[in-house]
């Protein structure tokens, strides 16, 4: 859906915000496209924090998980609570990250030539290198 505002030069992909409303359903902006509205840059704010604390989270799961005395085992010292916990949240933040990867992803720019077809080749090929 591509929004037409009634100035016909500007036309505008609605942004998928961080949250969403009440009853769970996505929220959308739909603007001029510069990404300087207030609305904008408190999404950009939140989205921002999503990300840190999915980070944070990351690090935290890996030390909870983690090889504490370096014998390439885990240590078993957490409980089922911790774990169901630690799960619960990892979810909410592969959720949040997930809607991130979305807006960010319909917001980039499609360049309209075909000369970059030999870059696409070469990091295809690349991508076939790396994975073995």
């Amino acid at each position: 859906m591509i929004h037409q505002s009634h100035d016909a030069t500007t036309v505008s992909q609605p942004r998928l915000l961080p949250w969403s409303n009440l009853d769970g359903k996505p929220c959308y902006l739909v603007g001029d496209g510069s990404g300087n509205s207030h609305l904008a840059r408190l999404a950009d704010n939140v989205e921002s924090v999503q990300l840190d604390m999915a980070e944070e989270l990351l690090d935290h799961a890996a030390d909870l998980l983690g090889d504490g005395d370096g014998d390439g085992e885990v240590d078993g010292n957490t409980t089922a609570h911790q774990l169901r916990f630690l799960a619960a949240r990892l979810v909410e933040a592969l959720h949040d990250v997930h809607r991130i990867a979305h807006s960010r992803g319909a917001r980039l720019t499609v360049p309209d030539d075909d000369d970059d077809d030999d870059d696409d080749e070469r990091v295809d090929a690349e991508f076939a290198d790396d994975r073995g």
